[in-house]
């Protein structure tokens, strides 16, 4: 029997727990060509490169056929792209507008004005492990956590907040190139019940402004480009979340003795993470650019129109430029991981990201005591692009105050 394509074997459920040895495999030609005419890039350089390279377009209207699926293009949303679809200069001036009210230089202290609602956050999910001997750190801590935080960001109301947990497992699940038309549809049904409630809440913002960025954003964005933004930084900003702070706490799990020395020295936090980043980074690859231009990389011509998939998780363990790349090494150095990409798209929530792992990861494992795995590896979500266990249930042996 033929092998399936290797692209088919990585978005193939049976290689979730482990892909990395298929990445190591495709390592093997750095940049390969699928039968269909997709090309994949899996080597540090050459990844790192062509994120950085004007000839590569984000653009979902210059995808090939066959190829609007992944990342929900506009056509089948009716919504205008996102700014992580577009191009310059529409994306820097999306890009630009979005972020006077995330950050620096326009709102220095929005990110540092939401620790006492995270930390908050943390503590109260943390309390309700009181009398259990049994978690699930997706379903009881990581999950719930973005959730809080990307609506305090967007100023949702707090009492609205639940809502937003299954449009976003439903739109994180539709960016798997092969979800399918059930998983199209699913995706299409939530994007219109979040649509219309968006509606609603922006036309309010817009008449009563309050905190947060839908606020902020109202008088200078479109209804529908701001929409845009909010189905985008809801699917960014929480599954990816979601993913980083359980693959964090499930590699700790899988190294007791870097558990145990965090546990003595929580100032090793930063290096542990951005580790982790790199080990076991929260987004795979990015699957839906193309190529406006014949482009020569490592030996091979990617031809005008072939669509790329950039391997980030294969390039975060590429040999060549991480020394002894399958191992945990909280102490590596020069860590300059592909773990938020690189370029112009560089993750836009990076920052929060980095704010939410810092308060829930440390605080977790100061005041839960004695941590067992149940099950491991835990099962997976089925989405390939964002990689995370969709449950991990553990054993604890208590709770400090």
């Amino acid at each position: 029997m033929t092998p399936a394509p290797i692209s088919a074997q990585i978005t193939d459920y049976a290689h979730r727990a482990d892909p990395y040895p298929l990445y190591a495999e495709l390592r093997e030609t750095p940049v390969r060509r699928e039968d269909d005419g997709t090309y994949l890039v899996s080597t540090y350089y050459e990844v790192r490169g062509l994120a950085n390279d004007p000839r590569l377009s984000n653009d979902t209207r210059n995808r090939p056929p066959g190829y609007a699926r992944v990342g929900q293009p506009a056509e089948e949303t009716g919504l205008p792209p996102s700014f992580i679809f577009t191009d310059p200069p529409l994306h820097d001036r999306l890009r630009d507008t979005i972020n006077r009210p995330f950050g620096p230089p326009h709102s220095p202290r929005f990110l540092d004005g939401l620790r006492g609602d995270l930390a908050g956050a943390v503590t109260e999910l943390l309390d309700a492990f009181e009398g259990k001997d049994q978690v699930d750190i997706v379903e009881d801590f990581s999950y719930p956590l973005p959730v809080t935080a990307i609506c305090r960001v967007l100023g949702i109301p707090r009492e609205d907040e639940p809502r937003f947990h299954g449009w976003a497992d439903v739109l994180a699940s539709s960016l798997d190139p092969h979800s399918g038309d059930d998983g199209r549809e699913k995706a299409q049904r939530a994007r219109d019940e979040m649509g219309a409630y968006l509606t609603d809440l922006i036309e309010s913002k817009r008449r009563h402004p309050g905190p947060g960025m839908l606020s902020a954003l109202a008088p200078d964005m479109t209804p529908k480009d701001l929409e845009a933004t909010a189905v985008l930084l809801l699917v960014a900003g929480h599954e990816t979340t979601v993913n980083a702070i359980t693959n964090t706490t499930l590699t700790l799990l899988r190294h007791p003795d870097t558990l145990q020395r965090f546990q003595r020295n929580p100032d090793l936090a930063v290096p542990l993470i951005e580790e982790v980043l790199r080990y076991e980074p929260p987004v795979q690859f990015v699957p839906w650019i193309t190529a406006l231009a014949d482009i020569d990389v490592a030996g091979t011509t990617i031809p005008k129109g072939s669509p790329v998939w950039l391997m980030l998780a294969a390039a975060n363990r590429d040999p060549g430029r991480f020394k002894d790349p399958d191992r945990f090494d909280p102490d590596r150095e020069d860590n300059q991981h592909l773990g938020f990409y690189t370029g112009i798209h560089y993750c836009f929530g990076a920052p929060l990201a980095r704010m939410e792992l810092h308060a829930a990861v440390p605080e977790l494992f100061r005041r839960v005591k004695d941590f067992g795995l149940l099950e491991d590896p835990p099962p997976y979500r089925a989405n390939a692009v964002l990689r995370g266990p969709r449950h991990l249930p553990v054993a604890i042996g208590g709770l400090t105050a």
